[in-house]
């Protein structure tokens, strides 16, 4: 077909024009592919934890489903237990005479957040209050101290104690946050009445160094957990527990006043069970959130090429369960402590009734168990892996629980040891 020349350089213009734009238009392409890949490669790159294990450890913060505070009936149920000691401590602990210008002082030792450490530290002023009322005539003020690492949620922490005092007239006690570890000192010497660390104790300071070295004996290769695991890791495990506890003791030997009171809930074990055997039995074992199904949903993200065995075996969880000898021979070589009462005890994991209920719905064991893993871990999965393969281990985790109906007919149990000694 014939066009006139105008014509004629006006398609050739348009066509040109065409190209350029589809070219342009690949190359955005090309540019957005390039970046959402780097993006996704930098995300999903094993962390390092810049500054030490303190800077990411921490129970998961806020309040939704997979919150601490949403996720803490274990330990709401160890502290119900072991209750009736710290009660039966504060009415047999000395009483200080108080100048106008002293009040007594208490602090929660690793106190996360939510409703467990409000409970307690209410517990134990309104007793010491009882009896200074009681026994001396006069009504004390009281300072609490809620210590926890630096990456612990505060934020959530106080705004449940302002709801709290809210609903209350009476000031009970005047609230002051201490960011820090437990395993260094936090307070000057001889400042605290009583001291109470609850659900804590069992989280290291660190993982091992040599449990990290791929050219150690240590090297824990496949396991994100240390029950069941080969003798040098146990080993390295027990090692840093041991130090650490013992650093703990001697920072407050030095805090706690003469007279004064140190009330510790740990995770434990049995004193007939070895170190590799951190949950006592088999049904146990399987079903503990740290152990088998942990290492699966790790085994699964690996088999889909989403991270790599370097990456799985260089995640630790730092937790360990001491038997009772452990914790008394520690106590004996700080000295400056007299053992009060000490017991180990069993906390089952959920009542009956719930078993049932998810035994019909498996979904929601499963949704539930994650949601609990999610409030323990989810910190320092993140610092490992990053927010997005974080998740996907959760979601594996959750698949895995509950598509196995056989472990949600097992019991779990888990293991604390109470501990009530007082300052020599």
């Amino acid at each position: 077909m014939f066009l006139p020349k105008p014509w004629s350089n006006f398609k050739a213009s348009l066509e040109r024009r065409k190209e350029m734009d589809s070219s342009s238009s690949m190359a955005i392409s090309s540019i957005r592919a390039n970046s959402e890949h780097e993006y996704m490669k930098r995300e999903c790159q094993p962390k390092t934890w810049t500054g030490g294990l303190h800077r990411v450890l921490c129970m998961q913060g806020g309040d939704d489903d997979g919150s601490y505070a949403k996720n803490s009936e274990a330990p709401a149920s160890a502290i119900t237990l072991s209750k009736p000691l710290l009660l039966t401590a504060i009415q047999s602990m000395k009483l200080f005479v108080q100048s106008e210008e002293d009040s007594l002082r208490v602090a929660d030792l690793g106190c996360a957040t939510g409703y467990n450490t409000l409970a307690t530290i209410d517990m134990v002023v309104e007793g010491l209050r009882e009896r200074y009322i009681k026994e001396c005539g006069v009504d004390p003020e009281f300072e609490a101290f809620f210590s926890d690492l630096p990456s612990n949620d505060f934020n959530s922490l106080f705004r449940s104690l302002a709801a709290t005092l809210s609903n209350n007239k009476a000031k009970r006690y005047y609230a002051a946050g201490v960011p820090g570890s437990f395993y260094s000192r936090l307070f000057p010497k001889g400042k605290l009445h009583v001291a109470v660390s609850l659900s804590a104790l069992h989280w290291l300071s660190q993982i091992p160094e040599t449990v990290l070295d791929k050219r150690s004996s240590a090297w824990n290769k496949g396991r994100a957990w240390i029950d069941g695991a080969k003798k040098e890791v146990v080993e390295a495990y027990a090692k840093q527990s041991e130090e650490d506890l013992e650093d703990f003791l001697r920072c407050r030997k030095e805090e706690i006043v003469e007279g004064g009171v140190l009330f510790m809930l740990m995770g434990g074990r049995p004193g007939s069970q070895r170190p590799d055997n951190q949950l006592d039995d088999s049904d146990s074992r399987a079903k503990h959130p740290f152990t088998c199904s942990m290492d699966q949903a790790w085994e699964d993200l690996l088999n889909e090429g989403l991270i790599d065995e370097e990456t799985r075996d260089g995640f630790n969880i730092p937790a360990y369960m001491r038997s009772m000898e452990e914790v008394e021979r520690a106590i004996g070589r700080c000295g400056g402590f007299e053992i009060q009462r000490m017991e180990y005890q069993r906390i089952v994991e959920h009542s009956k009734e719930k078993q049932d209920e998810w035994i019909r719905d498996p979904v929601s064991y499963g949704r539930a168990k994650a949601n609990l893993v999610r409030a323990t871990l989810r910190p320092i999965v993140e610092a490992h892996v990053g927010p997005y393969l974080s998740e996907e281990l959760f979601k594996r985790f959750e698949n895995r629980v509950s598509s196995d109906i056989s472990l949600i007919r097992k019991t779990c149990f888990y293991g604390v040891i109470v501990v009530c000694a007082i300052r020599k």
